[in-house]
């Protein structure tokens, strides 16, 4: 299995267009050690090169454009191709469903979600008969909770890839918040494997706070990508950005005696942070934090990280 990071950041990337904070400041001018982010994806491929992004990202056009293997294959016969099979969800946010909207011209894809997703992307959004222009443009294919799904190539063949959707603590996106009531499948981590075998995947970028099924996906997982949203819970606020801390957002701060890096830390697996926040201080190669979190043996998740498993 091989994995791409085409984007590492939260929704709005690093910098995010409208920050003056710290991070976003220190980025732009080139006055800290950090590097610019696109907002969270990751490409994932079976052994024999099928491939699958999770999430779509409002940034995919250039997140492709900046990955070769996912760009049209010359050899092909047909002038419109890609190498794209299929794109999985873990939840609604627009940070990871935005960038469907772009790839609206015709190309066959498999789409996988639960239902409570499906239903918050394509129910009442006018914008969604951009991806329903031709018979066959989209299927989806649902994940069950707790269930094993085999992903498919466009043309109905099995891939090796098979995903497991485990629900975990977090929230409808903003967009619904007060318009429908929450479920257990609005938010979602996946294990993702083989079917002959081998290491596991595990991906959870939005874990709202510690329960069982996240501790079972740490030890289930030879290669964790975990939720690095914020060093703490009072981020924005203490920046004086907004009123809400980070567990109202769903997001289990980092740092802390209760922090997620105390779990993290525990496991031997190979984890790394993603979906990291413009304003989270582990951006900076140098500081404390990030120095906190090499040392508990974790990793952070830049554009462009390739892994193989």
């Amino acid at each position: 299995m091989q994995i791409h990071v085409l984007g590492s950041a939260a929704g709005g990337g690093f910098p995010q267009w409208n920050c003056g904070c710290p991070n976003c400041a220190g980025v732009r001018a080139g006055t800290i050690a950090a590097l610019p982010r696109k907002q969270a994806s990751v490409a994932v491929s079976d052994s024999e090169g099928h491939w699958f992004l999770i999430h779509a990202a409002p940034e995919i056009s250039a997140q492709l454009a900046a990955f070769p293997p996912l760009h049209p294959r010359v050899q092909s016969r047909a002038v419109r191709d890609s190498p794209l099979a299929g794109i999985i969800l873990t939840n609604a946010d627009l940070d990871q469903c935005l960038g469907l909207l772009s790839l609206r011209e015709s190309q066959p894809l498999h789409l996988y979600a639960t239902e409570s997703i499906r239903q918050a992307v394509t129910q009442e959004n006018r914008f969604y008969r951009a991806l329903d222009r031709v018979p066959g443009q989209i299927t989806w294919h649902e994940l069950k909770l707790y269930g094993t799904q085999t992903l498919f190539t466009p043309d109905q063949r099995s891939t090796q890839l098979i995903v497991t959707t485990i629900p975990v603590a977090g929230k409808v996106p903003l967009y619904l918040e007060g318009q429908v009531e929450p479920e257990s499948g609005d938010n979602v981590a996946l294990l993702v494997r083989e079917s002959s075998g081998g290491p596991s995947l595990g991906y959870a970028p939005s874990v709202g706070a510690r329960d069982p099924e996240i501790e079972r996906i740490v030890e289930r997982s030879d290669c964790l990508f975990f939720d690095g949203t914020f060093w703490s819970d009072d981020e924005l606020t203490a920046l004086g950005i907004g009123t809400k801390m980070a567990s109202d957002m769903a997001h289990w701060p980092l740092g802390g005696a209760n922090g997620s890096l105390s779990m993290l830390a525990q496991s031997s697996s190979r984890r790394i942070l993603i979906h990291i926040n413009n304003t989270n201080p582990i951006l900076r190669d140098d500081s404390a934090e990030r120095r906190h979190v090499e040392q508990a043996g974790v990793e952070v998740a830049y554009d462009g990280m390739e892994i193989a498993l």
